[in-house]
Order: C-alpha cells, then sequence, then structure tokens
C-alpha cells in the first residue's frame, strides 16, 4: 500500500497494492497490522456503513462530539469528491480542508481522523461509498456543518445546485457551530 499525505496534518491517502489480470483485479482493502505500519495510527473499527447515491447528491459536512469518529473511506463504485475539515479549534490547520478524487477505478481510500468533519459528493452517474469508523453512530452527538459555508469556501466543483437531505440542509454556520477544543 502507498500512504500520500494531505496538506491537512493527519488526512491520508492509502492507495492499495492492486492485482489485475483478464479476470479482473484483486487487492486487500483493510489490515490492520499494515495500516498501523503505514499511518501510525493504531485503531480500532466498530462499523462498517455503505451508502448509495447518485449525482450530484452531497452528503456532509458531519462530524459526532462525542463517539468521535475517525473514518477510513472508500468508493466501489462510480466517484466522488471527498472532503475533509479540520474543527479542531487548537490545530494549526482549524477550518482548512482538503478535497481528494475517490472512484471505484483509482482504488484510494482516505483517512479522516477524529476531529475532522467529512463529506462528499457525487460526480459520477451513481457511486457506493462504503467506510469503516472508530466508534459507534450517535445521533444525539452528531453534528453538521454547511456545505456552503463562505468561512471554509470549498471547491466543490459543482455544475449545478446540489442534493441535500433535510439534515444536511439545517447545517450550521461553522462560526455557530460547537466544534472540538
Amino acid at each position: 500500500m502507498n500512504l500520500i499525505p494531505t496538506a491537512l496534518p493527519g488526512v491520508l491517502i492509502l492507495e492499495p497494492r492492486v492485482f489485475a489480470d483478464s479476470r479482473g483485479f484483486f487487492y486487500e482493502s483493510f489490515n490492520a497490522r499494515a495500516f498501523e505500519a503505514l499511518t501510525g495510527v493504531s485503531t480500532r473499527f466498530v462499523q462498517d456503513n455503505h451508502s448509495a447515491s447518485s449525482r450530484g447528491v452531497l452528503r456532509g459536512l458531519h462530524y459526532q462530539l462525542e463517539n468521535t469518529q475517525g473514518k477510513l473511506v472508500r468508493v466501489t463504485q462510480g466517484e466522488v469528491l471527498d472532503v475533509a475539515v479540520d474543527l479542531r479549534r487548537s490545530s494549526a490547520s482549524f477550518g482548512q480542508w482538503v478535497a481528494v478524487t475517490l472512484s471505484a477505478e483509482n482504488h484510494r481510500q482516505l483517512w479522516v481522523p477524529e476531529g475532522f468533519a467529512h463529506g462528499f459528493v457525487v460526480i459520477s452517474e451513481r457511486a457506493e461509498f462504503l467506510y469503516k469508523t472508530t466508534d459507534y453512530y450517535n445521533p444525539a452527538a452528531e453534528r453538521c456543518i454547511r456545505w456552503d459555508d463562505p468561512d471554509l469556501a470549498i471547491d466543490w466543483q459543482l455544475q449545478q445546485p446540489p442534493l441535500l437531505s433535510a439534515k444536511d440542509q439545517a447545517g450550521q454556520w461553522l462560526r455557530d457551530a460547537e466544534l472540538f477544543p
């Protein structure tokens, strides 16, 4: 597996070694020993999630104040623009974001540590998105930052307004949100 640092310390792109031939391909999508050796992160994943969305669906920017979740995310069908935002007030990169294209073709994964908001927009006709989390989903602790927050100024590379859930439409501005210390 190849490790590519991003502009945000701790947010990492992982590229697995893919074995392809005329029959298709094979790769190891997760190995705890290899993940720890490569990233220096010792963690335990407790929940796997799988979502399917159509072009233009934007999910995020989500995080949990309690039961904070590190996320290892990947796409198994289609393509998304995946975004992580540092919400740790004590961090030198507070309020900064990074965007990475994840697709079924590039097999890339993104490690989003605890203390970051996460979201993605589907740029293919359809995408299936899988992610492992380091803690369980806690709806009472979930928060959402608006995707279009002017203080973040995320370039979602949108051609038209995104399709949003009611929860995402009701997201908070960064300046008003409950954040990490």
